[in-house]
């Protein structure tokens, strides 16, 4: 398992772990109540700091906090999520294309008045997802819009063409709120509108909403356009940090940062980017692509998931999930290796309980360094301890600098 230089390096990415005080966890955070003596392992006798993943100006999305995580500035490179995810679907754009983040999503409809039920439609498989996605495609794609399948509710659509101006809104920022101001936005423009139309009318009835609906899931009722943007320009990582690796997630937006970024995009069976994930096939995996690579970056949606869902009970299970399946098994083969090796704890943002999407505080990460002889920070992996550490890095460059002890 040796690289070049004789060192490895591991990030490991709970996505949305950080979150604030719970008055039902006694004031704590879910990170503090929950079991994790990995993470806490590796903050206690490695280094503890506080990252500022989203620069002020920015939006609080994965995109962005993980683009710093992985030594990027997003003022530097930044054009928006969808782009990103077209990278991960193999979907090419011409200059004039702009790419969307197409959700498929429950809308209530009463009346003149839309309201977000699911931005996820009871996280719909992939299976039933792409059914639906290719019959978007036959019904609703034209030469200026086209549908492409991802995973889950997670998709695709390339428009071609300018646009206009449309301001859009994620949609897990309005589970069960109403959102008929920006449904109105799209119908504003004829084109889209009658995309929409065309989709609520197939969505309606079809096969797959019935069989969900009969076993008292959220149908796939709608389709929601957001992350809009055109392809960014971004060095590879080799081409900034000398470094080379491989990148494991379930997601489509880290999949197509890593496409950018030159990392090596590990596919792996059953990996969901929820609770069923398969742990232990990411974890196998980032110990096998360390055998040809200085580097791996493994990142986990399902406390993100969780947070957006406002599931309390989900989100401490997912932490655990992470720490357990994902820092233990990692860290317990590194230090059985002999190799020399830095490892991260890591999350891209908060994503608090109480609202439900993400906020932009600094992040507690955690470095551990096999080589290390000095004494640990000697503090838990939470979000107080961070804070009481003391060292605030200012982007993820620094970040990702301090990752590679530079």
């Amino acid at each position: 398992m040796q690289s070049k230089n004789g060192v490895k390096y591991i990030i490991l990415v709970g996505d949305g772990m950080g979150d604030l005080p719970i008055a039902e966890l006694g004031g704590k955070t879910p990170l503090t109540f929950a079991h994790t003596p990995a993470m806490d392992r590796i903050a206690r006798d490695g280094e503890l700091y506080r990252v500022r993943t989203v620069p002020e100006g920015f939006p609080p999305g994965s995109d962005v906090a993980n683009l710093s995580l992985l030594g990027y500035l997003p003022h530097e490179c930044y054009s928006g999520r969808a782009p990103l995810e077209a990278a991960s679907l193999g979907v090419s754009l011409a200059v004039d294309e702009i790419a969307f983040r197409c959700n498929l999503v429950t809308l209530r409809f009463e009346g003149d008045r839309v309201f977000m039920e699911d931005y996820s439609s009871g996280h719909i498989s992939s299976q039933e997802a792409r059914v639906l996605v290719e019959g978007l495609e036959a019904v609703a794609g034209t030469e200026r819009l086209r549908f492409y399948p991802g995973v889950s509710y997670r998709h695709l659509l390339v428009h071609s063409g300018e646009l206009g101006p449309l301001v859009t809104v994620p949609p897990h920022d309005f589970t069960g709120r109403e959102v008929t101001e920006f449904w109105a936005r799209y119908n504003s423009i004829p084109h889209l509108r009658e995309a929409l139309t065309k989709a609520v009318a197939f969505l309606a009835d079809h096969p797959v909403n019935r069989e969900r609906q009969a076993q008292q899931r959220n149908p796939a009722n709608a389709i929601w356009l957001w992350g809009e943007g055109k392809a960014p320009s971004m060095p590879t990582i080799r081409e900034q940090f000398g470094v080379e690796g491989s990148l494991i997630s379930a997601v489509d937006l880290l999949k197509g940062i890593g496409v950018y970024a030159g990392l090596d995009i590990i596919e792996v069976e059953g990996a969901t980017g929820y609770l069923d994930t398969n742990y232990a096939g990411k974890a196998n995996a980032a110990l096998e692509a360390l055998r040809e690579k200085d580097f791996v970056f493994v990142h986990v949606e399902a406390p993100d998931e969780a947070g957006h869902q406002g599931s309390l009970k989900d989100k401490l299970q997912a932490i655990e999930d992470f720490d357990s399946k994902i820092v233990k098994p990692v860290f317990d083969a590194l230090m059985d290796s002999g190799y020399d090796f830095r490892l991260a704890v890591a999350m891209d943002h908060f994503t608090p309980l109480a609202a439900r999407t993400h906020i932009a505080d600094p992040v507690p990460v955690a470095i551990f360094d096999s080589r290390a002889v000095q004494s640990g920070s000697g503090l838990a992996y939470d979000e107080q301890n961070a804070v009481m550490a003391g060292e605030l890095l200012v982007d993820g460059r620094q970040f990702f600098n301090r990752v590679l002890d530079r």
